[in-house]
This record gives C-alpha cells, structure tokens and sequence, in this order.
C-alpha cells in the first residue's frame, strides 16, 4: 500500500545522548535503523550480581539524574562526537571521563554501544491527544511529556480521539523521509512519576495509567526505512504491509 492517511504532524523530537540524562530537543535529526541519531549511545552501569539482569543507573535508582545535560561536541556528527555532560552545580564533565563515574556513585562505570542501550526498541511515539488524555484521567493536571521520554510527539489535531497511537499498532508511520513500524503499547514503570524539572516524585502518576490504560502509554517502534526527520514534517499512516 502506497497510499495513507495524514494522521498528525511532528510536534517535537527528542533523543537522550545518555540512558536516563535529560532530553535533547531536536529541530530534525537523521533516523536510521538503531533509532534517532545520537540516542542512548552511551549508559552509566552499576556493580551488581550477575544474577541481576538490569544493571544500568537510571531515574529510579537516582532521580537527580534528569538534571545532568548531555550534549554533543560535535553535533554533526551525533553518532561519532564526543559527549559532555553539564552537572548540576554548572560543571562540564567528559562522559567518558572519571570525574563524572565517581560524581554519580561507587562502583558506577560508563558504557557505549554504537547500536544504542534500549530497554526495549529503538523508538518511542507519543501523540498529544494522548497526553490530553490523561490529562482528563488526572483531572485536567497539565502533564508534561518528558516525563515519558519519547522520541516522538505527534500533534495528532484536535479531533484525534484520545490514545490514537495505539490504534496504529501494527501500521506504518512515513514521517519526513524515513518510515517506521509500530510495533506495541510501551508498558511503563515508575520512571514516569518523576517530574523531569523538579525530580519530585507523584505516584498518581503511574496509578492512573496503570488503571486507566493497563499500564501502558505510548507505543514503541522500529525503523523500516531510515531517512531524515524534521519537527513539522507530516505523519502519515498506511496499512500494515504483509
């Protein structure tokens, strides 16, 4: 099928140079097949048993975590730059360097993988009908969508019934030049009750999705055509290919 329906625009892209760091705003970035340019490169990993099977350092160890800043070097080369990261108290650390590893903890090391350090797929697509509506589930709380880290927000129009996105699961998105697959509901966890700004914590937050919505919100997906992506760029929706 060659042929869709415009379901949305671009309103917002973002990639996280570091696994659990703040968010980078993007105004377009090069998508390609492990994800947005850039994204989740490198992870701080902790000392655990070997029977422990989720050793990376993230929000829910150390919620602080969203107020260290990466940023690339060299922005045009995303996959390839050196990374510096701006701590809290304003410093600028090598994410590579030994300072910022002792900063954030004993027995914590850093770690990169060309391919990205994904939980579960190289990409998270969030719409705004859904942020609106759990919104409603919270009683008309403004809900800001980093606390989801998607890389992803798509303006879905005001007459977009609420959680588009997981109707498209198993469809395809073209979105600027690149294509990709949506591939499940994104299950979440209690990451999400951390505010990105403050770091305070709200338990509402994952109570009302976990309620409300089977506790998940948003869906993950993976490339099917790499290409460029831009804020503004169109979304359109085509049938599953078989």
């Amino acid at each position: 099928m060659t042929h869709g329906i415009e379901v949305g625009r671009v309103a917002a892209l973002w990639r996280y140079p570091v696994k659990s760091m703040a968010a980078e705003a993007l105004d377009r970035s090069d998508l390609g097949w492990h994800g947005l340019a850039g994204d989740r490169r490198w992870a701080f990993v902790r000392d655990l048993p070997a029977r422990n099977d989720f050793p990376w350092l993230t929000i829910r160890q150390k919620p602080g975590l969203l107020h260290y800043r990466p940023w690339l070097a060299e922005p045009d080369r995303p996959d390839a730059s050196p990374v510096l990261v701006t701590t809290p108290s304003g410093e600028k650390l090598d994410v590579d360097g030994p300072a910022l590893a002792a900063e954030l903890g004993d027995g914590v090391r850093v770690m990169k993988l060309n391919r990205g350090l994904f939980d579960s797929a190289p990409l998270s697509v969030l719409s705004t009908a859904s942020l609106d509506g759990l919104s409603r589930l919270l009683g008309d709380a403004e809900v800001d969508p980093l606390r989801f880290r998607p890389n992803l927000l798509i303006e879905a129009g005001d007459t977009a019934p609420a959680f588009p996105e997981e109707a498209w699961i198993g469809a395809t998105l073209t979105v600027g030049g690149a294509r990709l697959h949506l591939d499940r509901r994104d299950k979440r966890c209690m990451i999400v009750n951390v505010d990105p700004v403050t770091a305070r914590r709200d338990p509402g937050i994952l109570r009302a999705i976990a309620r409300q919505r089977d506790v998940c919100f948003g869906v993950y997906a993976s490339p099917v055509e790499p290409g460029p992506v831009a804020v503004g760029d169109p979304v359109v929706l085509t049938a599953a290919e078989r």
